[in-house]
């Protein structure tokens, strides 16, 4: 089966899954030849028992629009992963997931497809795009961040802090990363 790459974003109210909840996640499944074929986004209620982390919180008072966009339409932890499962397996591919940072958006996915539906899949794997840029500007893992990628790698496409339109920014992205690493092969 062909390998869909799962491009991956959630908005969170803290640094971690359990104590914090994750209050959006949203998905860009792409090609490899960054053809996008399908989208999924699901706003979540809170953990029972969690609270927002006060630095989390004070972030999102400067981003009130993804706030909003982030608060509204919410499921249940349970109905949007079941959800999120049945769109991942309804997919003509292998779905990898893919996300700057992956240690971040993996942590809190992971957690809650473990925890709320009992599986994952995407196996225990991710593909972190800042470990791939490194290894292609050849520098430093510190060094390896957007600012210091090339221009050409990015679309012209917006990065709002809501989860569905990051993931479709960082999709392209990681499609135009990997099209300029099999052309120099």
């Amino acid at each position: 089966m062909t390998e869909l790459y799962i491009s991956t974003d959630v908005e969170t109210d803290g640094p971690i899954p359990g104590p914090y909840s994750m209050l959006s996640v949203g998905s860009a499944a792409y090609t490899a030849d960054k053809r996008l074929l399908a989208t999924f986004s699901a706003n979540l209620e809170t953990l029972p028992g969690a609270s927002a982390h006060p630095k989390t919180a004070a972030w999102w008072t400067t981003q009130p629009e993804a706030w909003a966009a982030c608060r509204k339409d919410l499921e249940a932890p349970t109905a949007a992963m079941t959800r999120y499962v049945t769109w991942l397996n309804a997919l003509p591919g292998r779905p990898v997931f893919v996300a700057y940072p992956a240690g971040f958006d993996f942590l809190f996915v992971y957690w809650y497809l473990m925890r709320f539906v009992g599986e994952s899949p995407f196996s225990y794997s991710a593909l972190d795009m800042k470990s791939f840029a490194m290894a292609l500007l050849k520098t430093g893992y510190r060094e390896s961040t957007k600012r210091n990628m090339p221009s050409h790698w990015f679309d012209n496409l917006p990065h709002t802090h809501i989860a569905l339109d990051d993931a479709i920014e960082q999709g392209a992205l990681f499609c135009n990363m990997l099209h300029e690493n099999r052309a120099s092969a």
